[in-house]
Order: C-alpha cells, then sequence, then structure tokens
C-alpha cells in the first residue's frame, strides 16, 4: 500500500470525536505525512478544515455509508482508514467491509461488543487474506486496558503464571454520540449474546495455555483505594484477546477488570442506573424516550474536557513477584480518545511493527511501538510500585 494516494483518511471527520481527532492530526503527525478529511456534507468537511491553521491544504473526500462504492474508493485510496462513524452495530460495517477487500488498515473507536465480534465473524479471514489490519477500540475503550495490562505483564516473569487486575477510575462526562452507541447497545443483549456464542465456537483457542476471566462480587479493595466491582465492558474481552494471541502472558493468564468508586453508595447507584437502562432499552417506546435526552450530536465544552481524567491503576502477580502499575492521561472521552486514535493511524503508518493481518487487538498489532507513542504524546504509563 505504500503507494496509495494518502496514508490516512480520516471518514466522519465532521462529528465531535472526528473533529478533535482530525485537529490532533494537523498538530501532531509528522512532516510529509499525508492526512485526507472524508465524509458526506463538503461545507460540513470545509468548515472543520477551515478551524484547523495548520489543514488548510488538507484534500476533502466525499464518502457515504450508503454507498459501498464511495468507501471502496477511500479504502483503496489509503493505507490507513479511521472511521468515528457510530454507533458502529448501525454505521459501521460497510467501511470495515471496503478495508477488507482493499487490503487497507482500519482504526476505530468503537466500544460495542456486538459489532467487533460480527466484524469478526464476517471479515478476519477476508482481512487475513487481503493484508488488512482491523483494529478497533482505538480510543479509551480499550487502548489504557489493552496496552497497561500488557505493559504490566512486561513487569511481571515469563513462562509463570500471571494474574493481572485492572481498576478503573474517571473523571469527565460524555458525548451525545456514546450515550446513543450505549443505549442501542443495551438494547440489543440478546443480538450480541448470539454474536459472541458464534464467535466463540469458531474461533480458535492456545491448546497449550490457559487463559480466563475474574469475576466476583463488589467488594473494598485496598490495591483499588475504594469499592470495586466487575466493569463489564469490552475492555476485558480486548485484554483476553490479547492474551491469547501472545504467548509473553504466560501459560495460566487471569484477568479482572473493576470499577471503582470511594463509597459503596455511589457504586450502587451506579450499578443501579445502569440496570435501569438496560430495562428501559429493552422495549422500542422507552428506548425511544432515552435516546430523545441527548443529541447524538452534543459533547462535552472544552472547560469540561480540560477538567477531565483517567487513571488505571493495574496489580500484577506472578513468578513469585507482585507489582502495581498504572495508565493514566487526561479527558478519556474526546481528548485523549482522539490522541490514542491519532497515534495508532500514525503508528500503522510509520513504525516497524509485526507482520500481522486481520482482526486484531492493539497489543498484537503495535504493543510497544505504540506505548512509546503514547507516553510521548503524555498519557503516562509507570510502574508504581514492587508490593
Amino acid at each position: 500500500m505504500t503507494t496509495a494516494e494518502h496514508d490516512i483518511v480520516l471518514f466522519g471527520a465532521t462529528g465531535f470525536t472526528g473533529s478533535l481527532t482530525a485537529e490532533y492530526l494537523a498538530a501532531h503527525a509528522p512532516a510529509g505525512t499525508r492526512i485526507a478529511l472524508a465524509g458526506r456534507n463538503r461545507e460540513k468537511l470545509e468548515a472543520v478544515r477551515d478551524g484547523i491553521a495548520s489543514a488548510t491544504d488538507l484534500p476533502l473526500l466525499l464518502a457515504d455509508v450508503e454507498d459501498p462504492a464511495s468507501l471502496r474508493a477511500i479504502a483503496e485510496s489509503a493505507r490507513v482508514v479511521i472511521s468515528t462513524v457510530g454507533p458502529y452495530i448501525q454505521y459501521g460495517e460497510p467501511l470495515v467491509a471496503a478495508c477488507a477487500a482493499s487490503g487497507t488498515d482500519y482504526v476505530d473507536l468503537t466500544g460495542e461488543p456486538e459489532f467487533v465480534d460480527l466484524m469478526w465473524l464476517r471479515y478476519h479471514e477476508q482481512a487475513r487474506r487481503s493484508g488488512a489490519r482491523l483494529i478497533h477500540c482505538c480510543g479509551f475503550d480499550s487502548i489504557p486496558h489493552d496496552l497497561g495490562a500488557l505493559f504490566t505483564v512486561g513487569q511481571l516473569p515469563q513462562d509463570a503464571p500471571l494474574r493481572v487486575k485492572g481498576f478503573v477510575r474517571v473523571g469527565g462526562t460524555f458525548s451525545g454520540g456514546t450515550y446513543h452507541s450505549a443505549i442501542n447497545a443495551f438494547g440489543r443483549i440478546r443480538q450480541a449474546a448470539t454474536t459472541a456464542r458464534e464467535r466463540r465456537r469458531l474461533e480458535a483457542r492456545p491448546a497449550d495455555r490457559r487463559i480466563k476471566g475474574i469475576v466476583g462480587p463488589p467488594h473494598k479493595d485496598a490495591d483499588a483505594g475504594g469499592w470495586v466491582m466487575p466493569f463489564p465492558t469490552i475492555d476485558p474481552q480486548i485484554v483476553l484477546r490479547s492474551a491469547r494471541a501472545l504467548p509473553r502472558y504466560g501459560p495460566d493468564f487471569a484477568y479482572g477488570h473493576y470499577i471503582v468508586q470511594k463509597r459503596l453508595a455511589a457504586l450502587a447507584a451506579m450499578a443501579g442506573g445502569a440496570g435501569a437502562a438496560i430495562v428501559l432499552a429493552q422495549l422500542p417506546p422507552t428506548r425511544r424516550l432515552l435516546l430523545s435526552l441527548r443529541s447524538p450530536g452534543e459533547g462535552p465544552t472544552a472547560e469540561q474536557r480540560q477538567k477531565a481524567w483517567f487513571r488505571v491503576r493495574f496489580v500484577g502477580e506472578g513468578g513469585g513477584e507482585r507489582v502495581i502499575t498504572e495508565v493514566s492521561g487526561g479527558d478519556p472521552g474526546y481528548g485523549e480518545t482522539a490522541k490514542m486514535l491519532g497515534e495508532s493511524a500514525l503508528c500503522l503508518v510509520h513504525d516497524e511493527l509485526p507482520e500481522t493481518s486481520g482482526q486484531l487487538t492493539t497489543a498484537v498489532a503495535m504493543g510497544q511501538p505504540l506505548i512509546d507513542r503514547l507516553e510521548r504524546a503524555g498519557i503516562a504509563f509507570r510502574r508504581v510500585v514492587d508490593a
């Protein structure tokens, strides 16, 4: 793909996170990186480009999810395509299909398990044959957790059984688009479960290594610094997929993923709110009511994003050693997600990486080179203490 017209095409550049990603790429891509912005509305694309001082010469490409030929054209013109067009279960598949067919690398920021599993079922083998790397979850879902677990495993002995727990703390708000993705996912729990079972049935697993998730009831944890409960996002699924693919995780690897609150009452309120949303999302009338509460185009203000933060602490044990590590940064949903997404694309374009193809995790496709990039960009990966 070195003869492609563009190094990176950003599809969905006019959306909230898309415009932040465009700004990040324009400001931080190495000189000579050929970037284009894509979307279905030229006037809106021009407005995004005009709002970025250093982006006045970026090419604009017209493409629409309802026009497969336009998506095939941008896939064939690029080395890497970034997609910020969600909810992905509604709008994401045509671009994945175009990239898998064209042998073009693809990254997105989805956190939708059903979409990721469905894309594996439909396009993993085609991408393996074409040479495309299809890498989902390149934002806060799931880079801090996937690469944080990889970083933690790297601090522990090789060839020993390993146990890692990730404890997530966040401060900030979320956009209307993220809210809509979550409500739509809650309303598709049955479909998601069916798709996940089909993937488990077909996906090969290592015969000589054991990889498993850790679950348990809410409890107080001294290492986490508060009350914790299992956090059933896509993140632990991604961590375990990386562990199955990479022998460095050892012969017997276990991972638990938790959300942290200082008070038990706050944890209970969070669980109750999520449970109520899941119940209400099952019926079309109440799902529509929930969706009406936020507009997909809404997002936090620059001031709100400036105050936001995240911190994921990992406790790793194995081979007689115990370590605590941490991944931390600013606004998790938008500023840092745009950074993670942009650096993922730049990593695929510029860095020496393992020869891989198909649907991959960030740890498998990019690993340490992406950690190095994110550290240079201001996201901290550090060993806190030997415990």
